[in-house]
This record gives C-alpha cells, sequence and structure tokens, in this order.
C-alpha cells in the first residue's frame, strides 16, 4: 500500500475503538482502495497492453516480438527459425505473460487476411479466414518480412528511447524507429478499460503520399487528403460504400463504414450462380457460408439451390451458390447482403498513445502529424550518432596523421618505452595525443606503414570531413530532414506498394426497395394489333441454324400480328403514346411476364385507355438515353411535328398525361429520341418528302400541338419519320417500299436538299396503280444488312439492302417482290448484325400453325435444294410458305402454290429502333469455301 495515503484506525469512522491493527498493517479507506487499485490496473492495460503507439502503429507485445527477431537476427533474407524460438526469447527477455498470448500476437502479424502489409513471414499453418486454428507453435517457423525491417533500422543508432525489462536484468525499445507509418497501414484492435481502438487498414503508396502531403503543407484539410486516400483498403479487398462516412470518420476520429462482399451473378446452364470472390474485413468464412445454410434451411432464403465454398490459395475466396432456374439473382443477392455478413459495417475509433503514455482520439492528420514529428527526432537522433562516430573517427585519423608524419619517432619512442602503458604516456607527452589517438597508433599494424596506406588515412580524413559537413548541415536546416523523410517515404512506396484492393463507390446503402427484388434483365416487350401486351426473358430464344423448324413467338388470334418489339430492360421506365395524343408510363417489371409462347395481357388491364384509344408508339427510358438524347421528336399522320425536353415526361399520373395537343381528327403516330441537331425526314403515302433541320423545330411545352412539318393533300398522309445525321447524308439512303412490291434506294445528300418545314416538299417516289402507294420509307445505307419484306398472305421475301438499286426521286424503282394479284405488301423490316448473342430455344419441330405472323417464321430444311445452295449469296433470301430459300435477287424467284390456304396476316407496322437484336445464327455453305455469318432481325431501323 502506499504509505502516504495511510490512515490511522481512530481515523476512520468505520473502524471500532477497540480494534487494534496486528503489527504491519494499516487501516485504509476501502473505496479509496478500489478506486486507486482500478486506476493502476486500467492504465497498465491502456499503455502496457491493449492500445497501439501512434508512432509505430504497434502494442508492446508486438513491439517486442520484433526486437526479439531483429535481436535472434531473423532477417528476411536468412533462415526461418521455430515459433516456438521466437516466442520463448520474447517470454523470457521482455513480456512476462503466457504463451499463446505472443503466439497469437505472433501468428495475425503473419496473416495476409489480417494486415494489409504483413510484419512477419511465417512458414506452415498460420491459419485462415474460415478461423481455423494455427499449427502449435513447436511446427511453424517465421523470421521478418521485408518491411519490418524498415521499423527496426537505426535503432542501434541511439534513435529511440530504451527502458528496463520487467525484470532489470536488460534494456527493450519504448517504441521503433519505424520508417514506414504502420498505425494506418496495418490498423489495430484492441479493448482497454473505459476506451477501445478500432483502425482500419490502409494503401501503403496511399499513406506515404499524404504524408509526403502533410510535409508539404501542414495545414492541409481532411478533403484535399482523401483526394489521395479516398478510404481504408482491407487485406480481403471488398467494396465500401462512402456517403461521407469515410470523410467523418478521417475528421473526428469516429464513424462507420459499410463494406460489402465482392459477388458477381453468372449464368449458369439453365440457372444462374452467385459467385462470392471477396468477403468484408475479419467476417470469418466458414461462419458466413453455416449462415447462408441456415438462412436456407429455415425458408427465410428462397431459391438456393446449392451452396459450395471452392476457395483455395491460388484462386483465393471462392464461395458458389446455386441457383434455382425459376430464382431472381439480384433478389437472393440483396437478401443475402441484408440478412448475413456479406455487408457489414466497420466501426471506425482512432485511438492511439501520444509519446506512449497518453491515449487520445486522433483524426487522421493528427496521426500523420505524429509520425512526421517521430520520424524527425529519429532522423535527428541519428545524425547526431553518425556525426559523433564521424567526429571520433576523425580524431583517430588526425593522429594516425601524425604517427605517419613523424613515424620513425614513433617507432624511436615505442621502443624506448619498457612497456605498453609508459609507451602510451610517452606518445601522449611527446606528440601531443589524445588517449584514443595514442591507443589507435599502438594498434596500427606495421603493414600501414607503407605508402599506399598513408594516402588511404588522408582520403578518410577529407572524406569524414566531407561526412560531418553535411550532417552538420543537416542538424542545423530542419528542412532538409523533412526532405529525407520524404525521400524516405518515396523509397518506402516505390519498394513495398501495392495496388488497392478494396473499391469504393460513392453513395448509401439504404433500405431495399422493389427493384433491389427484382432482376434487372434484359427483356423483350412485344404489343400485338389486338392491344395484347408481355415481356419475355431474351434468354427464351435461343440461336438457329437455316433450315431448322423455326420457333413459335406466341400464341395469337386469327389476324392478330405483332405490331411493336422493344429490348429494354426491367428496370427501365417505358413511355406508352397513343393515337390520341396523351402518355402513359410504367415499369417494364410491372408488364406481365408470361412466357414465350404465351399472348399476354390486354394492355387495357395495364394502362387507362379511353375507348378506342391505341397505343402507336413505345419507347423506354434509362441512364444512357437521357445523357445521349435531349429530346422527344413526334409527328402526326397529318404532318404536324413537335419536340419536347425527356425531361418533361418524368412524372406521369397513372391516368396519363397530355403528350401532343392534336388538332381534329388528327393521330398520334411517330415517337423518337434525338439529340437537336439531327435532320428530319418526312415521308408520305402518297410519296411526297420533306427535309429540314432538326433545328427549325423549336422545343415546345408538353401540352403544346406542335407546327407543321409537311403539308399534306386530303388523301394523303404521314407513313415513316425518321431522323438523319448531317454529316452522313451523301452515305444514307432512304429506302422506299410499295405496296405492289416495287422498291429503290434514293440516296438522301444527292436528292434531298433540306428546305423549310412546312411545305409540300419534294416527291421521293414515283406513285400510281401499277406501283401502289408506298408502304414504307427507312433510314439505311451498305452497313444496315437485309430487308425482309412480307405480304398480306404470308410471302416473305429477304433481300440485301446492299443489293437494291438505287435511283433517282422521281422514279417507281424496281420490282423487289413478285405478288399474286390480290396481295399486297403488308411490312417491311430490316435485319441487323449485332454481336451480342441471344439465346433462343428451340420448338417441338412436330408443331404446326396455320397462321404465320411477322413473329412467326417456321424455317424448314429442304433436301431437294442442297446442290442448289452451293451457289446461292446469303444475301438474298425468299420465304415460300413459311419456307426459308436462298434465291438471288436478279432471279426474282416468284413463290409456288400454296399446299394449303394460308390465312391472310395483319397488317404489322414496326417502328423505328423498337426491334429486338434476336440474333439468328446461319450458316451458308459454298462450293470453294465455308463462311458463317450473325445476323439479328430487326422489324425496321
Amino acid at each position: 500500500m502506499d504509505e502516504n495515503k495511510d490512515i490511522q484506525p481512530d481515523e476512520v469512522e468505520s473502524t471500532p475503538d477497540e480494534i487494534t491493527p496486528a503489527r504491519g498493517v494499516k487501516f485504509r479507506n476501502l473505496i479509496d482502495e478500489m478506486q486507486d487499485s482500478y486506476l493502476d490496473y486500467a492504465m497498465s492495460v491502456i499503455v502496457s497492453r491493449a492500445l497501439p503507439d501512434v508512432r509505430d502503429g504497434l502494442k508492446p507485445v508486438h513491439r517486442r516480438i520484433l526486437y526479439a527477431m531483429h535481436e535472434l537476427g531473423l532477417r528476411s533474407t536468412g533462415h526461418y527459425r521455430k515459433s516456438a524460438t521466437v516466442v520463448g526469447e520474447v517470454l523470457g527477455k521482455y513480456h512476462p505473460h503466457g504463451d499463446i498470448a505472443v503466439y497469437d500476437s505472433l501468428v495475425r502479424m503473419a496473416q495476409n487476411f489480417s494486415m494489409r502489409e504483413t510484419l512477419i513471414d511465417g512458414q506452415g499453418n498460420f491459419g485462415s479466414m474460415d478461423g481455423d486454428s494455427p499449427a502449435a507453435m513447436r511446427y511453424t517457423e517465421a523470421r521478418m518480412a521485408k518491411l519490418a525491417e524498415e521499423l527496426l533500422v537505426d535503432i542501434e543508432k541511439e534513435t529511440v528511447p530504451f527502458s528496463d525489462n520487467y525484470d532489470a536484468s536488460r534494456q527493450e525499445p519504448n517504441v521503433l524507429p519505424a520508417k514506414a507509418p504502420n498505425l494506418l497501414v496495418n490498423g489495430s484492435l484492441g479493448i482497454a478499460v473505459g476506451m477501445a481502438t478500432n483502425i482500419p487498414t490502409h494503401n501503403l503508396g496511399e499513406i506515404c503520399d499524404a504524408t509526403i502531403k502533410v510535409i508539404d503543407n501542414p495545414d492541409i484539410t481532411i478533403e484535399e487528403l482523401m483526394e489521395v486516400v479516398p478510404g481504408p483498403d482491407f487485406p480481403t479487398g471488398a467494396t465500401i460504400f462512402d456517403s461521407g462516412s469515410i470523410a467523418q470518420a478521417y475528421t473526428t476520429g469516429k464513424g462507420s463504414i459499410v463494406m460489402r462482399a465482392v459477388a458477381d451473378i453468372v449464368e449458369h446452364k439453365n440457372s444462374f450462380q452467385i459467385i462470392i470472390t471477396e468477403i468484408p474485413y475479419q467476417v470469418n468464412k466458414s461462419d458466413l457460408i453455416l449462415k447462408i445454410a441456415d438462412l436456407v434451411r429455415s425458408k427465410k432464403i428462397d431459391g438456393i439451390n446449392d451452396l459450395r465454398d471452392e476457395s483455395d490459395r491460388k484462386e483465393g475466396v471462392r464461395i458458389v451458390v446455386d441457383l434455382k432456374s425459376n430464382a431472381y439473382p439480384k433478389k437472393i443477392l440483396n437478401q443475402l447482403y441484408e440478412l448475413t455478413q456479406l455487408q457489414t459495417s466497420f466501426h471506425v475509433n482512432l485511438v492511439a498513445l501520444i509519446d506512449g503514455i497518453q491515449p487520445r482520439l486522433l483524426n487522421v492528420h493528427n496521426c500523420l502529424e505524429e509520425f512526421i514529428k517521430h520520424r524527425q527526432t529519429v532522423i535527428t537522433l541519428r545524425t547526431q550518432f553518425d556525426l559523433n562516430k564521424a567526429k571520433e573517427r576523425l580524431h583517430i585519423l588526425e593522429g594516425l596523421k601524425i604517427a605517419l608524419d613523424a613515424i620513425d619517432a614513433v617507432i624511436d619512442t615505442i621502443r624506448k618505452s619498457p612497456t605498453k602503458e609508459e609507451a602510451h604516456s610517452a606518445l601522449m607527452k611527446k606528440f601531443k595525443l589524445s588517449d584514443l589517438q595514442a591507443s589507435a597508433i599502438l594498434e596500427m599494424r606495421l603493414s600501414a606503414l607503407a605508402g599506399l596506406e598513408r594516402q588511404k588515412v588522408e582520403d578518410e580524413i577529407k572524406e569524414k570531413i566531407d561526412l560531418i559537413t553535411s550532417l552538420q548541415s543537416i542538424l542545423d536546416d530542419p528542412k532538409k530532414i523533412l526532405s529525407i523523410i520524404k525521400d524516405e517515404l518515396i523509397y518506402i512506396k516505390e519498394k513495398y506498394a501495392t495496388p488497392r484492393r478494396t473499391k469504393i463507390i460513392k453513395g448509401t446503402v439504404g433500405k431495399f426497395s422493389i427493384e433491389d427484388l427484382i432482376a434487372n434483365e434484359q427483356v423483350i416487350v412485344t404489343l400485338t394489333h389486338g392491344n395484347y401486351i408481355k415481356r419475355v426473358p431474351v434468354a427464351s430464344y435461343r440461336n438457329q441454324m437455316r433450315g431448322g423448324k423455326g420457333i413459335i413467338g406466341m400464341e395469337t388470334k386469327d389476324e392478330d400480328a405483332v405490331e411493336y418489339l422493344l429490348a429494354t430492360f426491367s428496370h427501365n421506365d417505358m413511355l406508352f403514346f397513343t393515337d390520341k395524343g396523351r402518355v402513359f408510363s410504367t415499369k417494364v417489371y410491372e408488364l406481365p411476364a408470361v412466357s414465350r409462347t404465351a399472348k399476354g395481357q390486354s394492355i387495357m388491364n395495364i394502362l387507362q385507355l379511353a375507348p378506342e384509344e391505341k397505343v402507336t408508339a413505345m419507347i423506354d427510358i434509362d441512364l444512357a438515353t437521357k445523357e445521349s438524347n435531349k429530346y422527344i421528336f413526334m409527328a402526326t399522320t397529318k404532318g404536324t411535328v413537335k419536340k419536347t425536353l425527356v425531361e418533361a415526361y418524368k412524372n406521369i399520373r397513372k391516368t396519363g398525361i397530355i403528350a401532343i395537343g392534336l388538332q381534329g381528327d388528327d393521330q398520334l403516330k411517330f415517337v423518337k429520341y434525338t439529340n437537336g441537331e439531327d435532320n428530319i425526314l418526312i415521308v408520305s403515302k402518297l410519296g411526297q418528302a420533306i427535309y429540314f433541320k432538326e433545328s427549325d423545330v423549336r422545343p415546345m411545352g408538353r401540352s403544346a400541338s406542335g407546327v407543321r412539318g409537311i403539308k399534306l393533300r386530303a388523301s394523303d398522309e404521314v407513313i415513316s419519320c425518321d431522323f438523319v445525321r448531317p454529316e452522313l447524308d451523301q452515305q444514307t439512303d432512304i429506302l422506299t417500299v410499295l405496296e405492289n412490291g416495287f422498291g429503290k434506294r434514293t440516296t438522301i445528300g444527292k436528292h434531298f436538299h433540306t428546305q423549310k418545314r412546312g411545305g409540300i416538299g419534294i416527291r421521293a417516289s414515283k406513285v400510281n396503280t401499277k406501283t401502289g402507294h408506298v408502304v414504307e420509307a427507312i433510314i439505311a445505307s451498305d452497313e444496315t444488312g437485309d430487308c425482309v419484306i412480307i405480304s398480306k398472305q404470308g410471302q416473305v421475301i429477304r433481300l440485301s439492302v446492299k443489293s437494291v438499286k438505287r435511283l433517282g426521286r422521281d422514279t417507281m424503282g424496281v420490282t423487289l417482290m413478285r405478288l399474286k394479284s390480290a396481295d399486297k405488301v403488308s411490312s417491311v423490316g430490316i435485319v441487323r448484325e449485332v454481336l451480342q448473342d441471344i439465346d433462343i430455344k428451340e420448338v417441338d419441330p412436330t408443331e404446326e400453325k396455320d397462321d404465320i405472323s411477322t413473329d412467326e417464321l417456321h424455317i424448314e430444311n429442304n433436301e431437294d435444294q442442297k446442290e442448289d445452295d452451293a451457289d446461292v449469296s446469303d444475301d438474298d433470301l425468299v420465304i415460300e410458305e413459311g419456307v426459308l430459300q436462298d434465291t438471288p435477287l436478279e432471279n426474282k424467284v416468284e413463290t409456288k402454290k400454296p399446299s394449303q390456304k394460308k390465312k391472310e396476316i395483319s397488317s404489322s407496322r414496326v417502328k423505328p429502333n423498337k426491334i429486338v437484336p434476336t440474333k439468328v445464327k446461319k450458316t451458308i455453305k459454298s462450293k470453294n469455301k465455308k463462311s458463317s455469318k450473325d445476323v439479328n432481325y430487326w422489324g425496321s431501323k
């Protein structure tokens, strides 16, 4: 007990006067004793056990382990030694605690999933992310890592203070010189008494850069530091979501950082897999897998078929979650984030010891400042140590030079002296030497008397003088010390820094919305002439070779056919424009998801359409659309046009809003995205066309009626409205197809010149009773691909757009398709090549259909035509009776008489930019070579 706090028995109220303390026993108040004793214990835990020193980032046990390994000579280039040897050295000399505690600390410094930069190079089993225990210390071996040597460099130069060990038998360092800022690089975790610390790991290169910035600008802000240190960098990688929490933690020393595992959704056979390749820091992988299994067993997560741990040393973490074929991968992944440690938080509490004794809550700037101060002290002491050594050596060299200059007299003096001690005194007296100089002369070898050795002494004297001057200049100029610190940090960064592992994403992780629980998959939205709508995953369609039976696109009623198709994603917004000038909005995932062959659901059940109101255009809106296209351009059947900002259609009521104010019986027919800098080409049913700049149409409000685009005759109407890039109009054609099978290409830049909007335009095609009216006018070029023309009676021809002859405006074109007397062209589509594969499922070849519509083509293989196919170009194909055959355009083969009566196909007008790239791979055989070509079927541009 502390004698200063002793009290007499009569001073304690609770002590009866008759009680006399035994000899050597003194009374003290219990409350005071408990307070003082607990405070002593708390300070011991805080200072000597649980908290790291801000200067070297180490707790006492870690510092003692590294120093003991340094003393044992376990360098990174040397041999390994048994871990038990190191533990015994630490226990016996510096750390009087349990051997398990010391070994666990040693093991942690060797684990690359615990330390961002390991300080011990271990050999053997040092545990795993599954929580496996390391092998016993008698089996494992260890030596210092290269970076650990940088923490101990110059320790022999009296750069850090030493103190007695626990039994005062030797001394140990209170702190290491620490050339690298270890505290922020490797972090720390400790629970003391009344306080705790939890410091995340960081990237070594980024911390070195930040330290240099603080040296250059001591008043630098946290925001400026975060330009080079955007956030923690954990050894296990993962992802951090930053909503300002990192800046808060770096500024105040406290904060919560959300970590999320890295998981990919990949397609596997007929279902999906979730593959987890990185998990949050300090998450036990084995416990994580058990938790997922428990959630599946308890039915809290449905849709998981299998769970495997495929992790290994070569590939790292790999947890595979096999999903059922009907499961939504994104939904299940979000559930895993919410219910397991795939998403967790790191609670930053940046508490460390200042000067090894004072615990303090620090921010990042404070940590770097303290490290810089420490390095200034280390470099100053190191320089002073080197200076003293240089001066001592110079002093000896000067004595040697004196002896060499009078070598005969020196030898004579030594020879005449009876003893070594008398020779020592005689030299000091006769040549005015110091004790050190006289001793050095007496210990000098005879070989030093050679002339070359004399020159070496003189050169070394000069060298030491220069060194002393340099070292003294460092001590006299603090800026040079800071420059040395910067150079050392650059050296550390270049030698040891590794790329960042943890990705930082700006934004918050809030509660999961309905979109988080629905897969954002690519889908095809179709709307039929009979107003049936559906969405079908693109995966429902598989690539087919030419000659197959084909697939059933959907079950439709008689004379009902697909009128609009759109490739989009489940999370996008859909805009539906009607002939009455109204627009409706819905999410794609709100549309009915049905099988490929199902007819879907009536759009009247989804949109609040008025009687006789019909959807005439549909477009989708996503982020990419908003960035590349600023306007929505509309055209009506009577030639009115309007341009409105996309932003005007953000908030649309369920009951719809006005998209354009229509006059009389006019109808909205065409809706497109534009960037505001295109040219517009409008073509009418009777062959008139007008070509004007989009800028001639000023942006208008959402409910405006628009302006006149083209002046039409009473019996005429607009059948096409498309845009042309002005810089490409010399390479762009207008493909015109007429009702009776005639068609042509006309170069826009050559035959059409921009004029003011609102005029009657110029003739785009000759129209008469022989040709019939214009059915479709499509923007095309030599790279457009192939054209598919479908007649009302089911005849289909496919030909290369490039093969269609270019003619002038005032012509009716050439025969593209020979029709029977009562047949007419129904619709025209474009086949475009794309790189993306789209999976198409096959239909049973035994199934037969009476009706053929634009979305269901039965492709059969004709064995009798194999020889003819060899010379056929794949540019021109004719479909007869639903059979796809290769036929050169110039032959103009007529269709054979149907073997059975075919019902007339409904007219299917497919809007530009709206047909899904349904890729069909076909192989064309040739006599000389084999080639394959991947194409996509589009209804029109």
